[in-house]
Parts: structure tokens; C-alpha cells; sequence
């Protein structure tokens, strides 16, 4: 016995943009580049439920490419900290008054003169409130 699900139709504009740039795994770099561009063509305008559903697939259809094909490298720790002091507005002075860390180490972390020690992630990364593993390679 067969048994037919349901599907809720997909609005035309989904099919009508599979036609215009099918969904199939991004293959170079030139396919990446018209995939993108098209990505930014949909986001300048306010989508249907079609659009959009087609945009979050070529959107994932990219990542993937990306994932594979240009990794990004890690953040050193320096510069992860360089990044949490400043989206947060924290100077060295007030950083290291408010987590125990003298001065001068901060200031040798950020320069890449000394590395972080265990003590100095779980302390950085309870202040910033995020995991220590932040500060580590992947």
C-alpha cells in the first residue's frame, strides 16, 4: 500500500529561481561567485516563503563549498582577546583590574610575547562570559 504525504506546495518564485540558477553543489570558484552574487540580489529584496526557502538552500549550498574549500584559520588567542576587549570597550588597565591579571601580562599576551596560561583563560573567559576554549586552537 502507498501512502502520499502531504507536502504544502512550494510558491512558484522557489521553482522560478531553481530555473534561473539550479541547486547543485557549488563546483568552482567562478560557480561560487554567481551563487554569491544571486545570494546578494535576494537580499535586497523582501522574499516570499519561496524565495526565502531558496535563498537558506544556495545559502547552504555555499557554505559547503566554503567549508571545504577555504578554511578559515584559527584566531590566536591574542587576537581573541584583542577582539572580546574591544566589542566589549575594555581598556588593559580596566581589563586587568577587573579579572587579576597585571597589566604588563596582558600586554604580553596581546603582543604575542607570551601565551595565556590556564589560569589566565578560565579567568578571561569567566569575565567575558564565553567558554575558555575560545583561547585554544581547534
Amino acid at each position: 500500500m502507498l501512502v502520499k504525504k502531504q507536502q504544502s506546495a512550494m510558491p512558484d518564485s522557489y521553482f522560478e529561481l531553481v530555473k534561473q540558477f539550479p541547486l547543485t553543489h557549488v563546483r568552482s570558484r567562478k560557480h561560487l561567485r554567481q551563487a554569491i552574487a544571486l545570494v546578494d540580489e535576494l537580499l535586497q529584496n523582501h522574499l516570499d516563503r519561496g524565495a526565502q526557502e531558496y535563498l537558506d538552500a544556495l545559502s547552504d549550498l555555499i557554505a559547503t563549498y566554503e567549508d571545504e574549500h577555504t578554511p578559515i584559520p584559527d584566531a590566536s588567542e591574542s587576537d581573541v582577546l584583542r577582539e572580546l576587549m574591544r566589542s566589549s570597550g575594555y581598556k588593559q588597565t580596566a581589563l586587568s583590574k577587573a579579572v587579576g591579571i597585571a597589566q604588563s601580562t596582558l600586554s604580553a599576551i596581546l603582543t604575542g610575547e607570551r601565551e595565556m596560561t590556564k589560569s589566565h583563560m578560565v579567568a578571561l573567559a569567566k569575565f567575558f562570559n564565553v567558554p575558555p576554549s575560545v583561547f585554544l586552537p581547534s
